[in-house]
């Protein structure tokens, strides 16, 4: 069953940003990640959610989505986040 990894995405710190995004494309490629959103125009259509940035992933499963999340590419990834902004991720399992 496929997995997904969403990430809500606010920066404060680009050159940071950039800086993630670079090693995380990296984990993304060792890990197998489609990447289904990175960015784009976001319309909200209901409700008081207001995100400006969105990130989807798709994994096999769920399993190759945390072996991703837990890689040693990924958390040297997170290191260099750290004071770019603020992340808000979960994991989600899609249908069969």
């Amino acid at each position: 069953m496929s997995a997904y990894i969403i990430a809500d995405v606010q920066i404060t710190d680009a050159q940071k940003m950039a800086n993630y995004r670079e090693w995380s494309t990296r984990a993304m490629q060792e890990h197998g990640a489609e990447v289904l959103v990175r960015g784009g125009a976001i319309e909200v259509l209901e409700g008081p959610w207001s995100p400006e940035r969105i990130v989807v992933l798709r994994f096999e499963n769920a399993e190759k989505a945390r072996a991703y999340y837990h890689s040693e590419t990924y958390t040297h990834a997170r290191s260099l986040r750290e004071g770019a902004g603020v992340m808000r991720m979960i994991l989600v399992e899609g249908v069969a």
